[in-house]
């Protein structure tokens, strides 16, 4: 038995406007490449340039991650209704 009226017609699918799920991976790939590098660079090297690159390769994951969650914590409403 279908639980939909004969009545009532169906929409058709919506045809979505996002991005193909290729379009999604170029960012998160380029994260996780400088994550690998500072990690290395941090083993490898323990004096002068090596330094200064470890810092600021894994640095900026931690800003990027940080400043998304913030955006979608405070201007996401809750699904709840409101502003907590």
């Amino acid at each position: 038995m279908n639980a939909v009226s004969p009545e009532i017609p169906m929409p058709p699918n919506p045809v979505s406007a996002s991005r193909p799920s290729v379009a999604v991976w170029p960012w998160p790939i380029a994260l996780g490449a400088l994550t690998i590098f500072g990690l290395l660079s941090a083993l490898l090297g323990q004096h002068g340039i090596w330094l200064v690159l470890c810092w600021a390769a894994l640095s900026i994951p931690l800003i990027v991650t940080v400043a998304c969650v913030l955006r979608a914590w405070c201007c996401t409403p809750s699904v709840k209704g409101g502003q907590s």
